[in-house]
């Protein structure tokens, strides 16, 4: 999906402040203002600006009486001014995300990225959220997405479009009541808050709850928690293995 981004040129004033003494700076200067609220200011030297605010709560445009330019961003406690004198030149363009692409959008025939945790499609609104670890694969789904790997105790392979496929669901099918809490015998369920967990059933009354791992599960601790593969790859013997509540004792 494309979004304007506005670029404005010519000699101006830029003032930031924050909570010390205001910083001006005076010179030709090329000015981007993206979507997001993200305001850069960038003068012939390098690659970083010279000044900047990320993400701002609020941008305002204003247009001079002879074809200059006003900007103010504002975020919190800090506050960045650019104003030009005497002409400048203003240009919008549409832009979108970019990334690596992935395939075709099955809604529009728009190439997919993915970039910044999703995938994105250039030609409509079309975005699917990504788990963070996730690995997009080569293969696709029947109605034409893109799969993705998510390691979650075990390999799942799955549609980007988590509502064609769940994680969630696809874990609680795989792992829902598989354990036993160490501490009151109940079953381990398959939760979710802000990240798939396993809490024991019998909450209020057991507050056990562990992690769901990102790694492979690969056997049961005395404890009767989940036995997970070392970060380095699979487990080649017991004593690799660690258990979710870190006790590291054999399997059974």
């Amino acid at each position: 999906m494309t979004e304007p981004v506005h670029v404005y040129a010519g000699e101006c004033t830029t003032t930031y402040r924050a909570d010390a003494d205001p910083q001006r700076q005076r010179g030709r200067v090329v000015v981007v203002h993206k979507p997001d609220g993200t305001v850069l200011v960038h003068d012939a030297a390098g690659y970083q600006p010279v000044a900047w605010l990320t993400r701002a709560n609020a941008v305002h445009r204003e247009r001079g009486p002879e074809g200059g330019f006003g900007l103010v961003a504002v975020k919190d406690g800090e506050r960045l001014r650019v104003e030009s004198h005497g002409d400048a030149d203003h240009a919008c363009h549409d832009a979108t995300p970019a990334g690596v692409p992935v395939g075709h959008c099955p809604d529009c025939t728009g190439r997919l990225v993915r970039a910044r945790g999703s995938v994105t499609c250039l030609g409509c609104p079309a975005e699917y959220g990504l788990p963070r670890d996730a690995a997009v694969l080569d293969s696709t789904c029947d109605c034409g997405l893109p799969r993705m790997a998510v390691e979650r105790g075990a390999r799942f392979e799955l549609c980007v479009d988590r509502d064609c496929e769940g994680l969630d669901a696809s874990v609680r099918e795989r792992f829902d009541r598989e354990w036993s809490c160490p501490d009151c015998g109940g079953d381990l369920r398959v939760l979710r808050e802000r990240s798939l967990f396993l809490g024991c059933e019998n909450y209020p009354d057991c507050g056990t709850s562990v992690g769901l791992p990102d790694r492979e599960v690969v056997g049961t601790c005395e404890c009767g928690l989940p036995l997970v593969a070392p970060e380095s790859g699979d487990a080649t013997a017991d004593a690799d293995a660690r258990c979710l509540d870190g006790c590291h004792r054999a399997a059974r």
